[in-house]
Order: structure tokens, then C-alpha cells, then sequence
């Protein structure tokens, strides 16, 4: 598989926020927000910061042997693994669900990136060791978010009546009707037989979605050492009992989180996450509900669960699994059981994570460099012929469709469809007549003026009218051009968005990952399009 790729700046793409855009460039307004910077200099503090916290990297490293035990891994991943347990090593973390059969292509393109920061951070800073990591939040109850993937397009759904925590739920014959009906679609691609069977080697009957989603990411992407951190863990969760209780208890999340997100408006951005009175929800089989607190009672939300302050305090002691952040507390916990110094995150991820900040400070934990993480469009070869028929390049196709269509349309025009000379000429003469007009009775200028403005609009209306006219004599490259941009920005989004990385890799294999692999970046802060042949 051949790939070239070309950077752009996030902000020529038209297709981020502004507190995304902001804080790549890391803007002033955004600086009392987050820590460190997103540079070598921020990784250096990240590293001196976490080196002075005690991490509880036995406890740690034990629940990944237990959790890798008899898994077909590699040595590499196994290896950094023990590594956990060195004080020198750190890790570089990437979080998110376990969308069915990996779900839209960041998926893949956040844990690469964890890969490519974590061997250029080894490059940099030679005497300490990084461990990429993908983070499972298999608690999340987000079944309509989670249960669904496309393919060339097509919405696949996984109806089932299982409930709770997504990671939790198990394999079921709708779910592996699924596997079947994209069996033949993808089948008849160079690769599409092997990828079928690895869905159907990890995805068997009464596997849960975690355990699934374990086995296909590592299957994919333990050639480069990479750990699957599944946090539904006991032994994980106690290590927070102390936060836990405190959240239960003083409720501290609320102020804190609000105070900074009332800041982040004020300086001109939209909030993303808002925090409850308990940021914490009740796990059990079928349920992850928000424990909600009334006078001594604690209630957990749309059940008949109630529990007074000591039996509540009692149960997080004896059955800490049973307790789950939700977004406010969620990196908190991944970064006390983490000896981790860089998060990679999405623009959504990082704008919530700028809410956090005097939250780690009153923990006292450290709070890691926040990377933004890698963007790719996947131009394969024959829409990059096409783009260049039209006489565009790929970077162009970031432009508004209007402004293509206005590009192609003035390129290729035999006819003058600007009336710059006319409107200039047309200025000249109503300036001439405000002279005259003037020398005779000053209060005539304005009259003129208001013809002048008068004459000018429809001038314009008229030089509109023409490039409508002629853009009816490009009705096919119109069509071409927004055949293209369905197929790059399905949705009118980007593509990775929605995508699945199944129909890539039917046709390359895991040449396709590795590809992905080489073209990730690290620290730096751009817009890749890769070109595939």
C-alpha cells in the first residue's frame, strides 16, 4: 500500500470550534486553563510533575496481567506492561467506548496517536520509557451512541434489549446478525475474509463488548506495544475510595467545575460538560443510573435503590466496582491509576478537560499535556483523479461548496462574469455627478448618493444573475464536484466521523493500520489527508 500524505492547519479546514482552534494555538485567553503546554517543554514539565506524585504502579500492573492473562498479545505490549511497574515509566493515554466493531474512524486514529507521541517522546527524552494506552470507557450507557456503525455509507444497528454499562453487555444473535449481514459486502475484498474472522474470533456468543473490543484492538494494534486498559475494575476503583466518599459526602466537583466553566464563558467560549450535585453513577448488572442525594438518603436514580449515608459509605468500602465516575470525575480517576503526563482527545475531549483543571489542583493530582488528537481524510486514488479533472487540489475541497463551484466556474468561463470595470466606472461617475450636484446645492449630494447606492446594487444583482446563468452551462462538473465532497465529507462532516475503518481495511488489510501508523504525528498540531493507492 502507497501513501503520500499533506498538512494543513486546523484552521483551513473551516471544520473545528474555537476553543478547539484556540487552544492548538494556545491562545491567552485559554492559558489559565490547562497546565502545560501542548510542546516538548510541556512534556518535560508533564514528566517532572508526575515523577514527584506517587502512582500505584504495582496495583496497576497486576490488574493488567489478570486482565491479559492467556490473551495472544505481544511481546512488546507484555513488555511494557512490566515496564509500568519503573518509576521512569510514564504513559501516554488516549480514552474512549467501545463503539461497535471500533464504530467511526478516530477510534483508530486516537490510539495510533498514542503510539507515534509515545516513540517520539522515547526520541526526546531517552532515559525514561512511554507506554501508549488505550483507555476503555466501557461503563458508558450510551447505547444509541455506541450501538451502531457505517459501512460504504449504510447504517448497521445493533438492536438489543440489554441495558447499563455498553462494555458490560454481552455478544448476543443480534448482534452477531450483524457480523453476517456484512459478511458477503465485505467478503469480496482482497482482505475482506480475514476481517470477518477477526470480528468472529472476539465477537462470540456471551463475550462481553469490553472483552470483545479487548481482543479486536489488541489484535490490530499490539505490534506496537499498545496496552487496553479496561477500568471496570475493583482493585482500579478502590484506589479512589478516598475521592469517591468526598464526592459522595462534601460534593466538591460542582463548585469547582462550575467556577472554571463560568470562566470559559466569560472569556468567550462554550461550556461542554456540566457537572450534578454527585458526578458518580450506581454499576450493577443492567444499570448505570446517577446517585442522587436527598437529606441522609442517597437514591439511585430510576430504580428502587436507596441507601442511607453509612450503608452507602459501606457499600463503596466493601463493592468500589460498583461505583462509576461520569465525565467531571472520569480523568481524574484514569490519571490516579495512570503514571500518565499526555492525553490525546478530541476537540470535545479537550474542551471539557479545560474544565478540570482546579479540580486535579484541589486532589493534588497531576494534570497532563492535552494533545489534540490526529484528524486524517482518506482520499484514495480515483476521487484524487477526480478532484484534479476539475482542476482542484485536495486542500481546495475544505472551501465552501458555493466558493468551488463560483472557482471552477470563473476558471472555465469563456465570458466575463465580473463587473469590476463597470462598477468602477459606475463609482467615477456618480462621484463626478456629487461634484456637480454639490457646487450647485450641497444638500443634492445626498440624493446622489442614494442613486449611486441604488445603481451599485443592482449592478451587483446583475453580475450575480450572470455567474447563475453560466453556472447552469457546468451542471455535470457541479454534479462531479458534489459527488465528491459526499463521498469526503459524508453528512456534510468529516469523514472520520462516520466511517468505518472495516471497508479500509477489507481492501489493505493491516497494511491499512500500519499506513494510518506512518502518518501520524506527534506533537504537532495539523490536518493530514492521506492519499492511498
Amino acid at each position: 500500500m502507497d501513501c503520500t500524505s499533506t498538512r494543513i492547519p486546523y484552521r483551513a479546514t473551516g471544520v473545528f470550534s474555537k476553543i478547539t482552534l484556540d487552544y492548538v494555538d494556545q491562545a491567552a485567553p485559554l492559558r489559565p486553563f490547562f497546565e502545560h503546554s501542548n510542546d516538548w517543554a510541556g512534556i518535560k514539565a508533564a514528566i517532572e510533575a508526575r515523577s514527584r506524585f506517587k502512582t500505584n504502579r504495582k496495583v496497576l500492573a497486576d490488574q493488567l496481567e489478570k486482565q491479559y492473562e492467556g490473551v495472544d498479545t505481544s511481546d512488546r505490549t507484555r513488555e511494557n506492561i512490566r515496564y509500568l511497574l519503573k518509576d521512569t515509566t510514564f504513559t501516554i493515554t488516549t480514552a474512549h467506548q467501545p463503539n461497535l466493531f471500533t464504530g467511526p474512524l478516530y477510534f483508530i486514529y486516537k490510539i495510533l496517536h498514542t503510539v507515534s507521541l509515545a516513540e517520539a517522546c522515547s526520541q526526546h527524552f531517552p532515559a525514561y520509557h512511554f507506554v501508549p494506552v488505550y483507555y476503555m470507557g466501557s461503563e458508558d450507557a450510551d447505547l444509541d451512541e455506541l450501538g451502531h456503525f457505517y459501512l460504504t455509507g449504510d447504517k448497521h444497528v445493533w438492536n438489543t434489549r440489554q441495558t447499563g454499562a455498553v462494555g458490560r453487555m454481552k455478544v448476543d444473535k443480534e448482534l452477531l446478525s450483524l457480523i453476517t449481514a456484512i459478511e458477503g459486502q465485505l467478503s469480496v475484498q482482497p482482505y475482506g475474509e480475514q476481517l470477518v474472522t477477526l470480528l468472529k474470533t472476539h465477537f462470540i456468543p456471551g463475550a462481553t463488548i469490553q472483552q470483545a473490543t479487548f481482543g479486536l484492538v489488541n489484535a490490530l494494534t499490539k505490534q506496537w506495544g499498545v496496552v487496553v486498559l479496561i477500568p471496570d475494575n475493583a482493585a482500579l476503583k478502590e484506589l479512589m475510595q478516598e475521592v469517591f466518599a468526598d464526592e459522595l459526602q462534601q460534593q466538591p466537583s460542582i463548585a469547582l467545575v462550575e467556577n472554571t466553566a463560568e470562566a470559559l464563558a466569560t472569556a468567550g467560549y462554550k461550556v461542554q460538560a456540566h457537572p450534578r450535585d454527585i458526578n458518580l453513577f450506581y454499576l450493577e448488572e443492567g444499570i448505570r443510573n446517577r446517585i442522587e442525594q436527598t437529606g441522609e438518603i442517597y437514591a439511585v436514580a430510576g430504580t428502587d435503590i436507596r441507601f442511607t449515608k453509612e450503608a452507602m459509605l459501606l457499600e463503596l468500602k466493601q463493592h468500589p466496582e460498583r461505583f462509576s465516575p461520569n465525565v467531571i470525575l472520569r480523568g481524574l480517576f484514569q490519571e490516579t491509576i495512570l503514571p500518565n503526563i499526555a492525553f490525546i482527545g478530541g476537540g470535545g475531549e479537550t474542551a471539557y478537560w479545560l474544565q478540570l483543571r482546579s479540580l486535579f489542583t484541589h486532589y493534588k493530582t497531576p494534570y497532563p499535556v492535552l494533545i489534540l488528537r490526529n484528524s486524517f481524510m482518506l482520499l484514495e486514488e480515483k476521487w484524487k483523479e477526480k478532484i484534479i479533472r476539475l482542476g482542484f487540489s485536495p486542500v481546495d475541497l475544505f472551501k465552501p461548496a458555493d466558493v468551488l463551484l463560483n472557482m471552477l466556474v470563473n476558471r472555465e468561463t469563456e465570458h466575463q462574469l465580473k463587473l469590476n470595470g463597470s462598477l468602477e466606472e459606475a463609482r467615477r461617475l456618480y462621484e463626478q455627478l456629487k461634484k456637480q450636484a454639490g457646487a450647485i446645492d450641497a444638500t443634492l449630494v445626498a440624493h446622489v448618493e442614494a442613486l449611486e447606492t441604488k445603481a451599485v446594487y443592482r449592478l451587483q444583482e446583475l453580475e450575480k444573475k450572470m455567474l447563475r446563468a453560466e453556472k447552469r452551462k457546468f451542471a455535470s462538473q457541479q454534479h462531479q464536484l458534489q459527488t465528491i465532497r459526499r463521498e469526503l465529507f459524508p453528512g456534510g462532516g468529516l469523514q472520520e466521523r462516520t466511517e468505518s475503518f472495516m471497508q479500509y481495511y477489507a481492501k489493505w488489510g493491516q497494511s491499512f493500520i500500519e499506513a494510518l501508523y506512518q502518518h501520524s504525528l506527534s506533537v504537532e498540531q495539523e490536518f493530514v489527508i492521506v492519499e492511498m493507492k
